[in-house]
């Protein structure tokens, strides 16, 4: 078993109350879970849905637990109750959960991102069923008159089996709220795990199915009023009036008005992004109204001036520059390669590698470009708002509603602990709900009705409206000796406005000669996260050249792979390398004897690539057919590495899920502008995969593993945007080196 404390320093993880009426509550820094509505929720207490941030036990032995976390599609919901049940030992059919509105005095990061919630809360939520399970067996052997290391628990009973004695967790309930919270925990070895490494259903899967409201679109107050919003057709213009008189004379209508999101000299944070800062707001009775009016409403626009703002992140500061103009994709693309022809910051530096380049045999050379990308969530940002003078309620969808509360807090001037966000379901995020801009609006718009509003965005609001995944660029050179040894290896990338670089993952630290420079384009097109931000790139043009790499010089993708990693392994380049090639080695190891690597079928055309990012590894083989000029995917094998599997059927889902997004992006995704105008502004024009093009099976294997959990929502979407170009290049003898790939198809004929 392993140890763990309660507490460090003062600051306890732990605190315990009793419930009125009987039974136990246990809080805790860090608990994100699930939610389940089962017959048994109507008839429990009323007091049980009024607190927050706590693993509670009832008389009737019923455990609840509640979620602070958002749950995105990941199914954090489902599998992080499992974790505590499990250390609990209490009986999964018993367990109900509930999502917990914004509460920061009870929990630690309330946070949807970068694949951490698992990882994140993996010791604080086995601590949590490990601590009140401890607390009920003292309960049990001061009642009892027995040690307590001779009392045994298993599905929620307590049993001393010498004296033939027991009791379930409801009965000991009332007497282990009494109990002092341990200062030490036994916490269980993998090996007992009884729940953790078992597959549950989607606690939300019955209420999805059948349509039941768990959406902020659901959202519905007697009274609401709905608002949408207008913004500047073209990136690089700002309102600058407004033209209402025929939209406020139109039925159901009940105001027109300007907002501003953010005030002059607002100092933003991370997540504070926001494209166009003034909007025109309409508000009326129904969506349709609304909508209506919106075509109605004339506005007149000019163009920004050039800005400097200073930015926090975190505490540290970066200045961000926002050019004039209006920006278009030629000269996007002429931008890139101009500067990277010519300047760029060296981030990484091992032996000498200009020299090593001169004395090559032979230097194999690729660029690889990638458009600006929209995030298309299914259901679209919205956000419910009632503030009033006092106090401020909001209801919707956001990944990073602690850090909003805050932005929330100082647009309003009033105090956090008077603004209420409660947390619902996303139909989609990915990044693009970690910059709630909609809901600052939404509050905003309520504040100046006086009155309960939702705020909707359509399809083309959302997709013109910016936070897209930046544009790339990426050149890499590879020098070989006269025997085909990599001896020098050399990546020089960029976008706009941000860079992909990870100057440290792999191939680093393989290679005795090896230089990593970037730089970057400023923009006035706004961007953020975009699921594996900047990995979803630097993946594809990385795994792509390396297979290129390995023909070049005669030798099979995964062992030329494998060889690399071999060298990482016994002999690495640098210290600073950031990856474990031997789980690395583990995954293509693993994908390679899954897929039959040596032994496909007759038409089949095979790629395989390999990533690490967000702490887990993930390798893939597409195996596809070339009919009709286009692809068509028979099979994706995915090995992954991500630690202790904890629900194995959730896991599954969520690799494949990120399979399918990441070849729909890699074919078909594309944003492109002219004039600061987006050239698409929904389906008709950005095209998404369709049902039929997703892989006819897709096999997913999880390494066996003892380490802690790591990431899973993002590592298996970067590496398939490599593994679907290697094997058209195999199909076609044609290699791709822009996305999206079939449209790079038709330009190279």
């Amino acid at each position: 078993m392993t140890t763990a404390k309660t507490k460090i320093g003062r600051r306890s993880f732990i605190k315990r109350s009793s419930l009125a009426g009987g039974g136990i509550m246990l809080s805790f820094n860090w608990l994100a879970s699930c939610k389940m509505s089962p017959e048994e929720v109507s008839q429990l207490p009323e007091e049980w849905f009024k607190i927050n941030g706590y693993l509670k036990i009832a008389d009737n032995g019923q455990v609840t637990i509640l979620s602070p976390n958002p749950e995105g599609g990941q199914n954090i919901k489902t599998s992080m109750p499992m974790i505590v049940a499990d250390e609990l030992d209490v009986d999964w059919k018993n367990v109900i959960v509930e999502q917990a509105p914004l509460d920061t005095n009870a929990f630690s990061f309330q946070f949807l991102g970068g694949s951490q919630s698992i990882r994140r809360g993996w010791e604080g939520l086995r601590m949590a069923g490990a601590s009140a399970k401890a607390m009920l067996i003292a309960a049990a052997a001061k009642e009892w008159r027995v040690p307590s290391d001779e009392i045994s628990t298993s599905a929620g009973i307590l049993q001393h089996k010498a004296s033939d004695r027991s009791a379930t967790y409801g009965e000991m309930a009332s007497a282990a709220a009494t109990m002092k919270v341990p200062e030490e925990i036994q916490l269980k070895d993998i090996k007992d795990f009884t729940i953790i490494g078992t597959s549950q259903k989607n606690v939300d899967g019955h209420k999805i199915v059948t349509g039941q409201p768990l959406f902020g679109v659901d959202t519905f107050r007697e009274g609401m009023l709905t608002a949408m919003i207008v913004h500047p057709p073209a990136f690089g213009l700002k309102l600058k009036s407004i033209d209402d008189s025929e939209a406020k004379k139109m039925p159901g209508i009940k105001d027109v008005f300007t907002i501003k999101v953010f005030n002059d000299g607002y100092e933003k944070a991370f997540f504070d992004t926001r494209t166009f800062n003034e909007v025109a707001v309409i508000v009326g009775n129904s969506t349709w109204e609304v909508m209506q009016a919106k075509k109605a409403l004339k506005i007149e626009c000019e163009p920004i001036e050039s800005s400097t703002e200073s930015r926090d992140r975190f505490g540290r500061k970066w200045e961000e520059h926002t050019p004039s103009g209006l920006e278009s994709t030629t000269n996007h693309y002429a931008q890139m390669e101009a500067l990277a022809s010519n300047t760029a910051t060296v981030k990484r530096k091992d032996g000498n590698p200009e020299a090593a380049f001169k004395n090559a045999e032979r230097v194999i050379e690729a660029t690889y470009t990638a458009p600006f990308l929209a995030h298309n969530c299914m259901e679209p940002m919205n956000f419910f708002a009632d503030v009033t003078d006092e106090k401020a309620e909001l209801i919707g969808p956001l990944q990073k509603p602690e850090l909003t509360e805050q932005t929330l807090s100082a647009r309003l001037g009033m105090p956090i602990e008077n603004i209420d966000i409660q947390m619902t379901r996303l139909g989609g995020g990915y990044g693009r709900r970690s910059y709630a801009h909609w809901l600052v609006e939404a509050a905003l718009i309520s504040q100046k009705m006086k009155a309960p509003v939702k705020l909707v965005y359509s399809r083309e609001d959302d997709m013109t409206d910016g936070i897209y995944r930046p544009s790339y660029r990426a050149t890499y050179r590879a020098g070989v000796d006269k025997d085909n040894k990599l001896v020098a290896f050399h990546v020089r990338t960029g976008g706009i406005p941000q860079s992909p670089l990870h100057q440290n993952r792999f191939p680093a630290g393989t290679v005795e000669n090896y230089l990593a420079e970037d730089w970057t384009i400023d923009s006035n097109l706004t961007v953020g996260s975009f699921r594996a931000p900047s990995s979803n790139f630097i993946a594809c043009a990385e795994q792509s050249f390396l297979d290129e790499v390995a023909e070049a010089v005669g030798k099979d993708p995964i062992d030329f792979r494998l060889e690399l990693l071999e060298r990482a392994k016994n002999n690495p380049v640098g210290e600073e390398n950031d990856y474990d090639p031997e789980r690395y080695a583990g995954v293509l190891k693993l994908v390679k004897e899954k897929s039959g690597w040596e032994n496909k079928e007759d038409g089949v055309s095979r790629g395989v690539a390999a990533y690490f990012c967000h702490n887990s590894y993930a390798a893939q083989v597409l195996d596809l057919k070339w009919e009709n000029n286009k692809p068509i995917i028979d099979k994706v094998t995915c090995a992954v590495d991500c630690g202790i599997v904890v629900n194995p059927d959730a896991a599954t889902n969520l690799a494949e899920g990120g399979i399918v997004d990441g070849i729909g992006n890699a074919l078909y995704g594309e944003i492109t502008f002219r004039d600061g105008v987006p050239d698409q502004n929904n389906f008709d024009t950005y095209r998404m995969i369709r049902m039929r093009e997703a892989p006819k099976k897709i096999d997913v294997h999880f390494v066996e593993s003892d380490v802690s959990p790591t990431g899973l929502g993002e590592p298996t979407f970067p590496p398939i945007f490599a593994a679907i170009a290697n094997a058209m290049y195999k199909a076609t003898g044609k290699r791709h080196y822009r996305q999206p790939f079939l449209k790079d198809r038709e330009l190279l004929g």
